[in-house]
């Protein structure tokens, strides 16, 4: 072995490891928020998080993204520390599939069907297929499909590399004196540990001993303490990522951390203790790719078993060792390590952009409550809801722009769009909501009373106000642009009743039945309602265009007024919310 088989090990280590995060990037953005989804439907049976933990990381084919977004998740308050344990144990389980395919490579057979199951001989292949995918496909999901196919293949074509490259090694006693080593156990958890943490991946630390283990060199004695260290220096990515994180989301690492040690310190001494006793004959024989990937698979599987009815104490074990408590905030926020699963951090923005909308919803009904039945305590709640509504409006805007600066699929950019426009729409909802709390301060401190009439009329204008807020904001919670449909008609019927009850107030002040100052305060009413109506109706066009490309939000309204279906909804709503005879 010379000095350019090892440039040819360190080429095949560097596309192993671009492979290999090529294709979880590109699993991860088609997943998107089914996988936060999935998370979201977990209960307290820990054999369901369990099943869920391994599915995810087999979709997404990395445990340590798993893991950081499970920090991420718990740090947003998104999900509970007791929640994470069924997962954390799945993922370890889920990442053993990658170790199963990379042994296919040592396959060795003169059947030609057997032969085309050894990733060497399909992965050309399915680059091929992927590069076309890529090129000719004006379908973003289908062009991830392809990432995913290249980023297969290149992963396949880097652990040739490095099998190719350490083969020479059989030959040499040096190495052979070098193994020698690791048939210390402690040695052998310790290189492995370190080995993972450097390249912070189990899957291609296993790669690269299936790889070594080709040479005929290593034995099960040698590779199963490495197999067991491997594990620990996966929670290297755990630990970075608890960096600047809230305590309870530090903890996750904490039970990552205690699942795999706690797993190899009882594997050694059952394994070892073992040996001792019964004296294993496979010890000293060479393992092989598939050995290897055997091996991996039992440990975690072990570990698993044996650990999974001790989750609580683990997460006692946790909160023990990260012991203050948090200070009690308003509300939690979305962790910059979602950023990391673009899908989940959207999909997170979702729900967050839908409760922006109904604190939005809650103060607006508020402010008009206080119109008839005035209270301190709704007028501070309104004070503090219009304060969170900015912060809602501040901190979403930032962080989808950041999401949008990461690698998303077409559909997770419309949604990135619709929730950008959406929240400056319920941001100034919530403005319109403290003006109408200012007209009813003056009104209770001045003691102005308006007219029957004038009361019945705003009875009616506020009814319909109330209903195409409901319409707007459900739609957009719901994205059923259907729905949103049926806003733009009612926007209408209200400019419609505010037109005349404006004509009827301005009939009034001629008559002497209402003053001036009443008049004043009336108008501030009567534009703020128009203001949210014209909101309502922003909010329903972006559910509508992110369901359609290249919509004109303006020519979409103005060619709406002439549509059939718009002077029915229209007649519809003038006949619902009519004003009482003048």
């Amino acid at each position: 072995m010379d000095i350019f088989s090892l440039f040819t090990l360190c080429g095949g280590l560097a596309f192993f490891l671009y492979g290999m995060t090529t294709m979880s990037k590109s699993l991860e953005k088609m997943a998107g928020g089914k996988l936060e989804r999935l998370l979201k439907r977990m209960t307290s049976n820990p054999f369901k998080s369990l099943l869920l933990g391994a599915g995810i990381t087999i979709a997404i084919q990395s445990s340590s993204a798993m893991t950081v977004m499970l920090v991420g998740l718990v740090n947003s308050g998104v999900m509970e520390l007791g929640q994470t344990i069924g997962v954390i144990m799945g993922s370890n389980i889920g990442t053993t599939l990658t170790a199963w395919i990379l042994s296919l490579a040592g396959i060795e057979s003169e059947s030609v069907f057997v032969n085309l199951l050894k990733p060497e001989n399909f992965s050309p292949v399915i680059a091929l297929v992927g590069i076309i995918l890529i090129m000719g496909s004006k379908k973003q999901k289908r062009r991830d499909i392809g990432r995913i196919m290249v980023g297969f293949s290149i992963l396949m074509y880097g652990m040739e590399l490095m099998k190719n490259s350490v083969s020479p090694l059989a030959d040499m006693p040096e190495f052979s004196s070098l193994l020698t080593a690791f048939n210390n156990p402690l040695l052998g958890v310790l290189v492995g540990a370190v080995f993972t943490g450097v390249i912070q991946s189990s899957a291609a630390s296993v790669g690269i001993l299936q790889a070594l283990a080709m040479t005929g060199s290593i034995t099960y004695g040698m590779a199963v303490p490495i197999i067991m260290g491997q594990n620990i220096g996966t929670c290297v990515t755990a630990l970075i990522s608890s960096i600047g994180v809230n305590r309870n989301a530090k903890r996750v690492s904490v039970i990552h951390i205690s699942f795999n040690v706690i797993g190899t310190v009882v594997g050694l001494i059952l394994f070892y203790g073992g040996n001792m006793l019964f004296h294993f004959p496979f010890m000293n024989a060479a393992v092989g790719a598939v050995g290897i990937a055997f091996c991996h698979t039992i440990f975690n599987v072990f570990t698993t078993a044996l650990l999974l009815p001790f989750s609580r104490q683990l997460e006692k074990l946790a909160r023990r060792a990260i012991k203050a408590e948090d200070k009690s905030e308003q509300f939690a926020f979305l962790d910059p390590l979602l950023l990391r699963t673009p899908g989940v951090a959207i999909s997170e923005c979702v729900s967050m952009t839908n409760r922006m909308g109904a604190v939005a919803h809650e103060n607006l009904l508020d402010a008009v409550r206080q119109l008839s039945d005035y209270q301190e305590s709704r007028e501070t709640l309104i004070t503090e809801n219009e304060d969170k509504l900015d912060i809602y409006e501040d901190r979403l805007g930032d962080y989808l722009v950041k999401i949008s600066q990461h690698g998303v699929s077409m559909s997770d950019i419309r949604t990135v769009s619709r929730l950008l426009h959406a929240i400056g729409d319920f941001e100034r909802i919530g403005d319109h909501a403290l003006n109408l709390q200012e007209s009813a301060r003056e009104l209770h401190e001045k003691d102005l009373h308006f007219s029957d009439a004038a009361r019945e009329e705003l009875e009616v204008l506020l009814t319909a106000l109330n209903d195409i807020m409901a319409l707007a904001f459900d739609s957009f919670a719901a994205n059923d642009p259907v729905a949103a449909r049926d806003v733009e008609p009612l926007e209408e019927t209200i400019d419609q009743l505010i037109e005349e009850i404006r004509m009827r107030h301005i009939h009034r002040l001629q008559t002497g039945e209402c003053t001036i100052q009443l008049g004043f305060v009336l108008s501030d009413l009567l534009t703020n309602f128009e203001r949210v109506s014209d909101h309502c109706s922003n909010i329903a066009v972006c559910v509508i265009e992110s369901q359609e490309d290249d919509l004109d939000p303006h020519a979409y309204i103005s060619g709406l007024k002439t549509d059939q279906s718009f002077a029915a909804g229209l007649d519809r709503d003038m006949a619902k919310y009519r004003l009482p005879q003048a």
